[in-house]
């Protein structure tokens, strides 16, 4: 019998935790100071959506919870690079991540940059390693390669940067989060599915539909989030986007607009998993949680 979804959910998260834990360098090997800023900027901090959707997919397919934990593990370690270097003042220039400082201001600039590039390189060092057949461990690092790239996550980040006091159309738009976002969470949906089984085109096809769903409403929650939220709640700061003029869902679209196309999204990603019947289920609520999260 499943559990149900929170208790689910709390046990995965915790199951992450202590992957990251184990896989990131202890802060008294050398060199400590890069190491200890690396665990401050993964660990102890963020819903770690990713890797819900890696156990989630892997749940869906019976797959083997060693090579769960190496790819839940890579992706959020990706994923907290990411912010590290979006966080800096060639970028976003933020203090507040995850309701701390963030990295560059705990410690320095030069640190949050190396700090980025070495949980980059760490992803691909645990997923490359542990049990598992060769080739599937190949075709899972480079697609985390690829959502990670200039055709994925990299790619929608630069496009964001050179898109700041621009009049995006709505298909612009979305070409850019289906990038900067939605990429690396369909590699987070794929390497869960693929750690269990070998996909036919039809189980992509379907993955693909529910995480380019999940992956827009994502950002739109994101955007509405940065509109009515606090810094308290957000543990970032709020109204960020607008101070800096940046194009989004809200200023295109309107408040009311984005929460039903946020509903609308949500729908999407639910009718995609209809296929797989009620064994999607935690796939199924997870879809529910970044549509109806509060921060």
């Amino acid at each position: 019998m499943s559990m149900d979804f929170r208790t689910w959910m709390k046990v995965a998260q915790d199951n992450c935790e202590e992957a990251l834990s184990e896989f990131i360098p202890q802060s008294d090997i050398a060199p400590r100071r890069l190491h200890e800023a690396m665990r401050y900027a993964a660990l102890d901090g963020g819903k770690r959506v990713r890797p819900l959707l890696v156990f989630a997919a892997g749940q869906l397919f019976n797959a083997p919870d060693e090579l769960l934990r190496r790819a839940a593990v890579a992706v959020e370690m990706i994923h907290a690079y990411s912010l590290v270097h979006d966080d800096m003042p060639c970028m976003d220039d933020d203090a507040l991540r995850r309701g701390k400082p963030t990295v560059h201001v705990k410690y320095d600039e030069a640190t949050a940059l190396l700090v980025g590039d070495a949980l980059q390189s760490q992803a691909f060092i645990v997923l490359s390693e542990g049990n598992g057949d060769a080739l599937t461990k190949l075709a899972m690092v480079r697609l985390l390669a690829q959502a990670s790239g200039s055709v994925g996550m990299c790619g929608g980040q630069a496009i964001d940067l050179a898109s700041v006091g621009l009049a995006l159309s709505r298909d612009q738009l979305e070409q850019m989060h289906r990038l900067k976002t939605g990429a690396l969470l369909r590699a987070s949906v794929l390497l869960g599915a693929m750690s269990g089984k070998t996909l036919t085109a039809t189980e992509v096809a379907a993955l693909n539909v529910y995480s380019a769903a999940i992956g827009l409403a994502f950002q739109v929650v994101d955007d509405i989030l940065d509109a009515t939220a606090d810094s308290a709640t957000l543990g970032k700061t709020a109204g960020k986007d607008a101070a800096d003029n940046k194009p989004t869902y809200v200023s295109l679209l309107g408040l009311t607009a984005s929460k039903e196309l946020a509903t609308q999204l949500c729908n999407d990603a639910h009718q995609a998993l209809v296929p797989f019947g009620t064994q999607a289920h935690y796939l199924h609520d997870l879809a529910d949680l970044i549509v109806q999260r509060q921060a």
